[in-house]
């Protein structure tokens, strides 16, 4: 937090009538022992109602949103294929490993079929506990399985109401933060207000309930809480070694959940490193969290097979480099302001030829190809030269990893959030930067700072931490839309904490001379409460109608479809397809499959693009062979697809491929020169002629309005 503290060195005579009023304070509650007795109850009073009301709002939070995914698709009332086929793309591929553990004879040959598993990946044995974050669905099957709840619950509620209940930990974690920074419970409850009147830019849980980053971002969140408890100065030593528990568990457990992780917890070590180099953390403290990431890391690097793109993630090798460059550079924080930034800069520099050159050797010794997709995408995306690269363009052409919209920040300002959120964040910027200087700069410029005013800005260790946190995080959200849900949740916190803060308001009415000790008290109690009764006010009456209106989960020919399948197929048949349609097929039919939607394997993204070929211009003998090649029995054909209008020209799936074959693409629009004509017809739209150079390899099986389902000949 941001503090207005008295300068060391400066005389009895120069000090503030408003320090003396308060050494006054302090001696005559010294004198008044029943003074200390009330303020001790009432902090133990705060504490109960605060805690109460963090535990009510986040179980009211979890209902709320269980309440919204039950009204929009009636899941009570629908069939369980419905109710699986609701789980789209990824979701429906995660969950069927939970529903595979429920279905295995015994836990022991539930585990022995996800470590050898040949029905994810046709013609392939794979290790799922190596290849995906699916812990969680383990743990849970087992929970199914354990307790006696079979009778009471169906297996499909015990799934999504632990998401949800998760959600209860999410919000209560988010409220904890807000509390310890600003020191009062009504800056909780002001962020969990936010957090739920910015439903559709704060979460997306109640329709994508089974996404890895719904179980992880709650211990991220718990995480956040427990860091920002850490950095407090003058912990107890038990404090201290149960904060650091929590901080390892729930670091553990978001490790284990998200395959992103490393991602973002690199960001947060250059939080760290950021803080750590200006002088604003005690370097203990933060060396301990260089090394509960690293410990917490490795850790699920074992539980997973040792998986090799954990070890080769680019936070090991900047945690090492950071902890090396430090011995290295052990006079790093000493000297005048030039002298420092000169050191500064080189610090900077041997880190990031260290992390490069130890990331480049770890990759090159385990052959490392699995996250190269990721960086393709990345240097496409901030202009580092175009790219025909199919993976990079595929992810380039989603709106999920596009730019954030603008209209986020029109909903945001809907409740007033942004406008907090910029408020609190400009004060707090001003005063790091204030500090930063100071830090950088030697005692001589300090003292001849101390002569300029009454009083220096101070900024505590804890808030500088949400500070860079925020920061950074807003520029991956500005970057990448799908990333909006680690910023704006932490928005919330970070706006509330502001505005209940005294230190905050301290150092604004001091700047515009209008400092009173009472006009603080009103100012940080009085705008949190008008806030909240605006904002239940402006969407109490939305919520409810929320709450009243019904829908019905309603796809027809998806479940027309399964059902065909499960009919009409051998158990054994291997399908091929779109990636999302193909977890669905996993899902409610149990059949193998050619590709999935978990991109994260180098051998897999080729036989993905090898698949899509049925939505390029390839002739029939040439699809059948690459289809053959992974064993394939049925390919599913979407319209969806092969006519796509979602995308503008250029992102259509099937323009992807033509690029990709060096062919031109359809449509009005230019081409780059050297794209050729291609020799063939589009093979989505000319196997539904059939015409004899087609039936002799692919007979229709099934069609309905939006699939058509084709079987492969097997003598070709």
């Amino acid at each position: 937090m941001i503090s207005i503290r008295q300068r060391k060195g400066i005389q009895t005579t120069e000090v503030s009538e408003d320090y003396t009023a308060q050494e006054e304070n302090v001696k005559l509650e010294d004198k008044l022992p029943s003074s200390c007795t009330t303020r001790r109850l009432w902090k133990i009073l705060s504490f109960t109602v605060g805690g109460t009301v963090a535990l009510c709002i986040g179980l009211l939070t979890s209902v709320y949103l269980a309440t919204l995914h039950e009204n929009d698709l009636w899941f009570s009332n629908i069939k369980e294929v419905e109710r699986e086929i609701s789980f789209r793309t990824e979701c429906g591929l995660y969950y069927s490993y939970y529903k595979q553990m429920l279905q295995a004879p015994t836990l022991m040959q539930g585990f022995r079929g996800l470590i050898y598993d040949n029905k994810t990946e046709s013609m392939r044995t794979i290790n799922l506990l190596q290849r995906m974050n699916i812990y969680q669905e383990v743990f849970l099957s087992i929970l199914y399985r354990v307790l006696p709840i079979q009778k009471y619950i169906e297996p499909v509620y015990f799934y999504i109401y632990t998401l949800f209940g998760l959600q209860a930990i999410y919000v209560t974690a988010l409220y904890i933060t807000s509390w310890l920074l600003s020191g009062t419970w009504l800056s909780g409850l002001l962020a969990a207000f936010w957090y739920v009147t910015n439903r559709i830019d704060t979460t997306r849980v109640e329709f994508t309930i089974p996404l890895r980053e719904n179980w992880a971002l709650p211990f991220f969140a718990t995480q956040i809480a427990a860091i920002t408890y850490f950095l407090r100065p003058n912990l107890q030593p038990l404090s201290q070694r149960l904060t650091l528990l929590a901080i390892f568990i729930s670091t553990f457990l978001f490790s284990l959940t998200w395959q992103f992780n490393q991602f973002m917890m690199l960001m947060q070590a250059l939080v760290l490193f950021i803080l750590d180099s200006l002088d604003m953390l005690p370097a203990m403290k933060v060396t301990w969290l260089y090394g509960i990431q690293l410990t917490g890391l490795l850790l699920v690097c074992i539980l997973q097979f040792f998986n090799s793109m954990i070890l080769g993630s680019l936070l090991i090798s900047f945690n090492l480099s950071v902890l090396i460059a430090r011995k290295l550079q052990k006079n790093l924080k000493t000297g005048n302001f030039l002298n420092r930034l000169g050191k500064l800069l080189l610090h900077l520099f041997v880190v990031l030829c260290l992390t490069l050159f130890l990331n480049n050797i770890i990759k090159k010794i385990l052959n490392l190809k699995s996250d190269e997709h990721i960086f393709k995408f990345l240097k496409a995306k901030f202009g580092f030269g175009a790219t025909r690269d199919f993976d990079a363009n595929l992810y380039l052409c989603e709106e999920a990893f596009g730019l954030l919209p603008f209209n986020t920040f029109e909903r945001l300002s809907e409740t007033l959030l942004f406008y907090a959120y910029i408020f609190v964040l400009s004060i707090t910027v001003l005063a790091a930067l204030a500090v930063a200087f100071r830090n950088l700069s030697d005692s001589t410029n300090q003292q001849s700072m101390c002569k300029m005013g009454k009083y220096t800005i101070g900024l505590k260790p804890e808030t500088a931490y949400n500070l860079i946190h925020t920061i950074l995080f807003g520029f991956l959200a500005l970057s990448t839309m799908r990333m909006k849900y680690l910023w704006t949740s932490h928005m919330c916190v970070f706006a509330s904490f502001g505005l209940c803060s005294p230190e905050i308001w301290e150092l604004l009415l001091k700047l515009i001379h209008l400092y009173n000790p009472k006009r603080i008290c009103i100012m940080r109690y009085s705008i949190p409460i008008l806030i909240l009764l605006y904002l239940c006010y402006k969407f109490w009456p939305g919520m409810m109608d929320e709450l009243s209106e019904l829908r019905e989960f309603y796809d027809p020919d998806t479940v027309e479809l399964m059902n065909w399948i499960n009919t009409n197929t051998p158990g054994k048949a291997v399908f091929a397809g779109s990636m999302q349609l193909l977890a669905g097929v996993k899902l409610c039919t149990g059949r193998t499959l050619t590709n999935h939607p978990h991109y994260e394997d180098s051998s897999l993204r080729e036989r993905t693009r090898a698949v899509y070929q049925i939505y390029a211009k390839r002739a029939p003998e040439e699809v059948h062979a690459l289809l053959r090649s992974f064993g394939t029995d049925y390919v599913i054909l979407e319209d969806s697809i092969c006519y796509e209008r979602r995308h503008r020209r250029g992102c259509r799936l099937r323009d992807l491929l033509d690029v990709a074959n060096g062919h031109m693409m359809d449509g009005p629009g230019e081409n780059d020169p050297d794209l050729k004509l291609a020799g063939h017809p589009r093979f989505c739209e000319e196997i539904k002629k059939n015409l004899p150079t087609y039936t002799a390899y692919f007979t229709r099986v099934f069609q309905n309005k939006t699939f058509h389902v084709y079987k492969l000949s097997r003598n070709k």
